[in-house]
């Protein structure tokens, strides 16, 4: 997380442009607001998607029930204007709003609704993202064309945040079972992808771009700009490059050097806020189904609790945090961040640097040194999109040494490392996750039932990455899916947490911050979530994409630039933008396809 730009051409082929007077006639260019970002989105497919990219164009495409606000991050009503618990506490009525249509004219009823729960109440695969959602949910029932009934088998706390896209029933009816593992939902003979979102996936073209259209009469009132581009690099560097170039408005995900080297560039405004992810050194605790039949080729070392405990103490989070992150971020302990402080869970005995406790406890777990000052040999992989995973894997693998580990760090493709995990066929890897504001998703994956399955002769990935099965663990998750009053619930949060934590299942590294860099000088009206130091894209909603528009002189931050200098960069950015997607092919863009995601991020 090399990229290759004929820099020359494209300022020679831009200015080509700028120099030939627009004819009188000529229509006005689109207006583009242009995301970079490191890391393709793995598939535009929600039922096979798994990165944070990939989450941010389903919100584009299509509606959801409810949201979280843009202010504290609590639930509001969305393609739902209103819901309720029934009084017996057996069903949630949704009320969909009349009139919304899809991007081919055909009407968006609560029968989509319900096709879309149904499928994944019903299905296999389509579980794997969805399946924690509905788990509480017998069946789904629109009683009329605006009513959506959910029946569930117990009261549930998680029916305000039901994270789930609203598929089109009448394109989506057409793709099987067996083929909606494969299903791509790109555009198609120039037809875009049918959605009822702000914006329609209109071009898709792997590891280069992401060109969406707005969608001018999307019910919460059309986006402020025509045409939205993620555009991938595969380097925080020219990312960094393609910002102040004016070739990109927006950078995303930067490392933190590069964040640094943008704060005094003219026209950019870097922000760094706190964030809901966290980066981990996963275990293979031993991988086996989900009906335990065993699986991959994990170290027998790592089935120890004591062995992965003492690997956590030979960790110095402090370090990684300075060194890796340069200081934005904080040491990392429990799998759901500070950021959510009423459910975050603080250890009580912490896995604190401590390299005399970690040779300790390998010599009681029966591993002593040998001859050659060596105790056994474990592989690490790190993720060839990042260079953050690839500097902790090299910082590990020196720590792990000096208590007699010798770590072998291997680098690789994100796509390759998730099939990888799948087949359990690792000791361990750097990754990351970014945890929604209802806990219930990323407190499931720790859970028995999230190893890997087998369908046919094949083995796929669940959401388990560690396979870690503990019944008291599951025990206390059924508690939490029933259990209604929030702070009751908080507190079987936080012992899941310490289990979890206990075992070391993983070595929780950091907590990250969101840092973003994006051209002030042109846009402005950014949404921050939560108000006023969150995050101004990839959210709990879309808020930034309804709010954003071209900057005025009368924009603080626009002011700083010279208006002729805005204007000409906001030129220089359509004109280059026509080039690179009426053109890539002239401006030999080599980028690398990938799975990404300090989410899964």
């Amino acid at each position: 997380m090399h990229h290759f730009v004929i820099r020359a051409l494209t300022f020679a082929l831009a200015g080509g442009l700028l120099s030939t007077p627009l004819s009188p006639a000529a229509p006005a260019p689109k207006l583009t607001f242009t995301i970079g970002i490191q890391s393709d989105v793995d598939s535009t497919n929600p039922f096979t998607g798994i990165v944070v990219e990939a989450y941010e164009t389903y919100a584009l495409m299509y509606d959801y029930l409810t949201t979280s606000s843009a202010k504290d991050v609590s639930p509001q009503p969305s393609l739902a204007e209103s819901y309720s618990e029934a009084p017996d506490k057996k069903s949630w009525t949704y009320k969909i709003r009349a009139g919304v249509k899809w991007s081919d004219g055909q009407p968006l009823t609560a029968r989509d609704a319900a096709y879309t729960f149904n499928r994944i109440i019903g299905g296999d695969f389509e579980q794997t993202n969805y399946g924690n959602y509905v788990a509480n949910i017998d069946k789904a029932e629109a009683t009329d064309d605006t009513t959506l009934v959910l029946h569930v088998k117990k009261p549930t706390p998680i029916m305000e945040r039901l994270a789930v896209p609203i598929l089109p029933e009448h394109v989506w009816k057409d793709v099987d079972a067996k083929a909606v593992k494969s299903y791509a939902n790109e555009p198609q003979d120039g037809q875009p992808v049918v959605g009822s979102g702000p914006f329609q996936l209109v071009e898709r073209r792997k590891g280069q771009y992401l060109r969406f259209a707005a969608n001018k009469n999307y019910w919460q009132g059309a986006p402020k700009f025509d045409e939205l581009v993620f555009r991938v690099f595969t380097n925080a560097d020219a990312e960094a490059q393609a910002l102040v170039r004016g070739e990109i408005d927006f950078a995303y995900d930067l490392q933190s050097n590069v964040f640094n080297s943008l704060k005094d560039k003219p026209g950019v405004t870097t922000r760094s806020s706190e964030y809901s992810g966290f980066n981990e050194i996963a275990f293979n605790t031993g991988a086996a189904l989900a009906d335990g039949t065993p699986i991959g080729d994990g170290h027998e070392a790592l089935k120890n609790k004591q062995v992965r405990l003492a690997i956590s103490h030979a960790i110095d989070r402090q370090t990684l945090v300075d060194r890796v992150l340069n200081g934005h971020g904080s040491p990392g302990d429990a799998f759901i961040p500070p950021v959510y402080p009423l459910l975050h869970y603080t250890p009580t005995a912490p896995q604190n640097f401590d390299l005399a406790k970690a040779d300790q406890l390998l010599d009681a777990a029966g591993y002593p040194k040998k001859a050659d000052g060596t105790r056994f040999a474990l592989r690490l992989f790190a993720r060839q999109e990042s260079q953050d995973s690839q500097s902790t894997a090299e910082f590990v693998k020196s720590w792990l040494k000096e208590v007699g580990i010798d770590v072998t760090v291997k680098v690789m493709s994100e796509d390759t490392l998730t099939e990888v995990i799948g087949q359990g066929d690792y000791d361990m890897f750097e990754w990351g996750w970014v945890v929604e504001p209802d806990p219930d998703y990323q407190m499931s994956v720790f859970t028995c039932g999230k190893r890997s399955y087998k369908d046919g002769d094949s083995i796929y990935a669940d959401l388990s990455d560690s396979f870690y099965c503990n019944p008291a663990y599951d025990e206390l998750y059924e508690q939490q899916a029933g259990e209604t009053d929030q702070a009751k619930r908080a507190e079987l949060a936080k012992r899941m947490q310490q289990l979890v934590y206990d075992d070391a299942a993983y070595a929780i590294t950091y907590y990250y911050n969101d840092l973003v860099a994006y051209r002030s000088d042109r846009w402005s009206g950014f949404t921050a979530q939560p108000d006023p130091h969150g995050s101004l894209l990839f959210q709990y909603g879309i808020h930034s994409y309804l709010t954003i528009a071209p900057a005025t002189a009368a924009d603080p931050q626009a002011a700083a630039e010279t208006p002729s200098e805005g204007s000409l960069g906001l030129i220089i950015t359509v004109a280059v933008g026509v080039l690179l997607l009426g053109g890539a092919g002239f401006l030999a863009l080599r980028r690398r396809s990938s799975v990404s995601a300090d989410d899964r991020e």
